[in-house]
């Protein structure tokens, strides 16, 4: 099964990825340039198999370049939420 086809999957594996390049030094400004990018792959490539992945597919589509990096800022905010939560919680 690949970590797409699993909503909290592709959380746990971007909350994951999002924090190995924290540990190596990667600022904020470098993850969200990097989300906006794989959002662009994603988007272009990758048809989306769950309702939250259609939504976020969705509105990637009306978004311009801003709100897209906006849209990647929040979805880092978001893994790492529940990552810091699971942490918090262990």
């Amino acid at each position: 099964m690949s970590v797409l086809d699993n909503w909290d999957h592709w959380k746990d594996f971007l909350g994951d990825r999002i924090q190995q390049a924290k540990s190596l030094g990667v600022d904020q400004e470098a993850l969200s340039g990097f989300a906006k990018k794989i959002g662009d792959y994603l988007n272009e490539n990758v048809d989306p198999k769950t309702e939250q992945e259609r939504v976020l597919s969705d509105l990637w589509n009306v978004a311009d370049e801003h709100e897209r990096l906006v849209l990647a800022s929040l979805m880092i905010k978001l893994v790492t939420s529940d990552t810091d939560a699971a942490e918090r919680s262990v």
